[in-house]
């Protein structure tokens, strides 16, 4: 691994093109981050419309936080230590999030909605403990937890890495729903724009070839 991790950056690293692009990469993510951090304080202070939505109804409340936020974490971890092996889908990935954070930017201030009547509010342990941030329940369309998780299934390069992924972005997917914390279209839109974000940012590297590996 450290190997590979090696010679991969060792090919790369000489090209000032790629450097700069990296810099900016890191950069443009950073600032959109920033943004949206107050971005979604300001939408948690409007109000939306409250959608009727049948699934939510078939499926009573339960809370299942600490399960949401290990499935997250793990597969965040996972993949960055993944992904950093390979510089091109490091960049790649970096541009699709930041691009995704911004359609979910666009889409959350177009389409205000109200939480789920029956929403268990999902709490993180890591803020929590860390005593910082507060408790959001509108940053709704679409769902940025299972829009990431997707991003991370299609940008880490390795092909079982990205099977476990794709299963933990549906058992995720399946713990907001039942938890209430997102709209079934929330969920179910996440990834038609996690993959519209990874498409777009592949466009900037026409001579890259996306193609899994098997390790």
């Amino acid at each position: 691994m450290f190997k590979q991790f090696s010679e991969n950056w060792t090919r790369v690293w000489p090209r000032q093109l790629f450097r700069i692009e990296l810099a900016v990469s890191l950069i443009c993510l950073l600032t959109v981050l920033s943004l949206f951090s107050r971005f979604v304080n300001w939408v948690e202070l409007r109000h939306g419309v409250m959608v009727n939505d049948p699934v939510l109804a078939m499926l009573t409340p339960v809370d299942v936080t600490w399960l949401t936020f290990a499935l997250i974490y793990l597969g965040l971890i996972s993949a960055i230590v993944a992904v950093v092996i390979f510089p091109e889908w490091l960049v790649i990935g970096m541009q699709a999030y930041t691009l995704m954070v911004i359609f979910r930017t666009a889409a959350m201030y177009l389409i205000p909605l109200e939480a789920p009547l029956a929403m268990i509010p999902l709490q993180d342990p890591l803020v929590e403990i860390i005593g910082t941030g507060k408790l959001l329940t509108r940053d709704l369309f679409f769902s940025g937890h299972t829009a990431t998780m997707f991003i991370l299934f299609l940008c880490v390069p390795q092909r079982p890495l990205k099977i476990i992924l794709l299963l933990g972005t549906c058992v995720l997917a399946f713990c907001l729903l039942v938890q209430h914390v997102h709209y079934s279209v929330d969920v179910f839109a996440a990834p038609f724009f996690s993959y519209a974000a990874y498409r777009t940012a592949l466009l900037f590297h026409p001579n890259f070839k996306a193609r899994p590996v098997s390790s």
